[in-house]
């Protein structure tokens, strides 16, 4: 269950930037460092998050 979870937050993460990515060439976003630094920290958590949670089951595996 941690696996799956890992590899959906990890998803989600891909999915945040490729919005964010779109969003910056589609539209005119007035305050674009805001967007940004609020994108980039939920990237930060959800990618941390997903490869804290696949590290943890790797490790159980090994012992």
């Amino acid at each position: 269950m941690k696996h799956e979870f890992g590899k959906w937050l990890m998803d989600i993460a891909k999915y945040l930037v490729t919005a964010v990515l779109l969003a910056s060439v589609f539209s005119d976003i007035q305050e674009r460092w805001i967007v940004y630094i609020l994108v980039s920290c939920a990237i930060v958590l959800t990618l941390g998050w997903g490869l804290w949670l696949l590290r943890d089951k790797k490790e159980k595996e090994v012992q």
